[in-house]
């Protein structure tokens, strides 16, 4: 079983580049469907169960949540309960045996026993801007200066979150087996790229094992 995760920037092209990966390589491939899955099994609005694992409230909550975790006065919380089901259905993702791709929700550390290709797609600032101004509809027009806002305050939060679960930064080089920066690449071209990359990942990692 093959595992490629993505951590990426908003407005990267991560969830893309995900997307292509998983059609090129013919993997499957789960990005919304975590969070229609955590939906479904809580009973909880899907746009809500989202808000809730994405916001920065996480940093207030003392607690450690590596293969296990703890909590004392806040073990009820409603956002515990969610953080807790996102992992049982990424354990669940992986259990199934299947070669997949990962977009997002610290899939790399949640399932780091399966020695996932844990890639961080990045791109500059102007790059990200522009594909958010691509991707909006006229009623989601936002000026450049709110575009540049919503992007700093979304890749908070991600790295709040992961700070939460892991010692491994967020975006840390060193905490990925391969960085991508998507500025001036076309997807589809640099999708083949990073697909060769991960053949050869996992069959490096093959041998290593079978060494």
């Amino acid at each position: 079983m093959n595992i490629i995760t993505i951590g990426r920037q908003f407005g990267s092209g991560g969830r893309e580049l995900g997307k292509r990966l998983a059609d090129t390589l013919g993997y499957d491939y789960y990005d919304r469907e975590i969070i229609t899955a955590i939906a479904e099994t809580s009973g909880m609005n899907a746009a809500y169960v989202e808000k809730a694992l994405d916001s920065s409230d996480w940093r207030n909550y003392n607690f450690t949540f590596m293969h296990s975790f703890s909590m004392e006065s806040v073990m009820q919380s409603e956002k515990v309960k969610l953080l807790s089901e996102q992992r049982h259905v990424i354990d669940g993702i992986a259990a199934a045996g299947k070669d997949c791709v990962i977009v997002g929700r610290n899939a790399d550390i949640l399932l780091e026993r399966y020695h996932p290709f844990s890639i961080f797609v990045c791109a500059d600032l102007d790059a990200r801007i522009k594909r958010c101004e691509e991707r909006s509809t006229e009623e989601e027009h936002l000026s450049r200066r709110q575009l540049e806002q919503n992007i700093r305050r979304i890749d908070k939060n991600r790295a709040l979150s992961r700070e939460i679960i892991s010692e491994k930064k967020w975006g840390d080089a060193a905490s990925y087996d391969l960085v991508v920066n998507t500025t001036g690449w076309d997807l589809k071209e640099l999708t083949a790229a990073v697909s060769e990359f991960a053949v050869k990942f996992f069959n490096r990692k093959d041998h290593s094992i079978q060494s």
